[in-house]
């Protein structure tokens, strides 16, 4: 995807504010490792086709990979 794990978060989630992820600088493998702990901070749906794959935020991005 060439996203920065950062990018994937869900910000207004209760446990990224109760994290305080805002104010810290965590590295792509914290964050990675947070988002595995805590599944509701990725954004979602991220869709996969092939080696490709796509945060389908708008709904409409699915076409890029269809």
């Amino acid at each position: 995807m060439k996203l920065p794990a950062r990018e994937l978060l869900r910000t207004k989630e209760p446990i990224y504010k109760e994290l305080k992820l805002a104010e810290k600088e965590l590295s792509e493998k914290e964050l990675i490792d947070v988002m595995v702990k805590y599944p509701d901070l990725i954004q979602r749906p991220i869709v996969e086709k092939g080696s490709k794959a796509i945060l389908a935020r708008p709904a409409d991005r699915i076409k890029e990979i269809l």
